[in-house]
């Protein structure tokens, strides 16, 4: 008789981390055509840079750590971290920005801290705010959606912009402008409503102009990501209520200087934030009960950094800030243990 001598587990696992990354990459895709669409190349040069980077920079901590290296790239994170900062940084942003942000999110923050599982904080968002609060001027220069852009806008022109060559000055101002968050944070700081605000070219519908329709393309991709239980929807149910409730108890406090909950569920990064970024499994809490709260905390915290805040967006830093209290969060919201009370 032939006995099992394999060691546990002997139950295949149904999800690997290259599946759930590939399943990422996949449901990340509306988001990336959507983005690319509204605001141009830019989008893609961003992605080539930030991915390219990342898995040279793993490559290379992998070698110098003496670690295996092919098993952790063929993993995808490196991939996944690369393509989430590509897609939170300005479109017209100078090459060497992406450049210098993958290396960061590599090195300091993931290899720093001991690799993939070990990091307290989400990468791409740890290398955005550094990027952020070092960069201010640069990481401020989008492209206007395709819908605005002047006729003589050129491709060559958005080259130029992100390679070091800056067209003329009246290019570049018919090119690029804020976006709707910096704008809407820029003017209600001028007195104007959110009326005026809103009558201006780059706004329209529930956000702005291109924006909504990003949003809701990472939106498409979260909802496909849950149908395949890649991620759950405690963190980006309670992201999105959180931000949702804060912001509609302030509008209906003062509407006239407040903009709507829609507004900031569909500007900036809520969605990308809600679904691909809070949701990683490494830095994000554990249990069910204490996900939902995470979610919620975040959500509260992106609308007081946008309204109150130095800062026009505040995903980032809110999912930062909130990464320091997951061990809090999951130490008061362990479940009960089968017999006891």
């Amino acid at each position: 008789m032939h006995f099992l001598t394999s060691n546990a587990p002997f139950i295949a696992p149904q999800n690997s981390i290259q599946k759930m990354m590939l399943w990422v990459l996949i449901a990340l895709a509306p988001g990336v055509i959507t983005m690319i669409w509204q605001f141009g190349f830019g989008v893609l040069i961003n992605i080539i840079i930030c991915v390219t980077t990342c898995v040279v920079a793993e490559a290379s901590m992998l070698k110098l750590r003496n670690r295996p290296i092919l098993p952790f790239l063929s993993d995808l994170s490196a991939v996944v971290t690369g393509l989430l900062l590509a897609l939170a940084l300005p479109t017209l942003a100078p090459w060497w920005i992406p450049f210098i942000g993958a290396f960061i999110a590599i090195v300091i923050a993931k290899h720093l801290y001991g690799g993939l599982g070990y990091n307290p904080f989400n990468p791409a968002m740890i290398a955005f705010a550094i990027l952020m609060v070092s960069f201010p001027k640069s990481m401020t220069v989008w492209m206007l959606p395709h819908s605005l852009l002047p006729e003589n806008a050129q491709f060559s022109d958005a080259l130029s912009l992100i390679f070091g060559q800056s067209p003329s000055q009246s290019i570049i101002d018919a090119m690029t402008a804020a976006t709707p968050l910096d704008e809407m944070k820029t003017q209600l700081g001028l007195s104007l409503t959110v009326e005026e605000i809103q009558s201006r070219s780059i706004f329209g519908g529930l956000s702005g102009q291109g924006w909504q329709w990003v949003s809701a393309a990472y939106l498409l991709g979260g909802i496909f990501l849950m149908y395949k239980k890649v991620i759950s929807w405690h963190i980006p149910l309670g992201l999105l209520f959180g931000l949702f409730i804060i912001s509609t108890g302030f509008y209906l406090f003062e509407p006239g200087v407040t903009p709507s909950p829609l507004f900031h569920l569909f500007s900036g990064g809520a969605m990308l934030g809600a679904f691909f970024i809070a949701t990683d499994p490494v830095t994000a809490a554990t249990t069910l009960k204490g996900r939902f709260i995470y979610g919620v905390l975040i959500g509260l915290l992106t609308y007081i950094i946008r309204t109150w805040g130095g800062y026009p967006e505040g995903i980032a830093f809110a999912v930062i800030l909130i990464n320091m209290a997951v061990p809090l969060i999951d130490h008061y919201t362990q479940p009960r243990v089968y017999g006891h009370k």
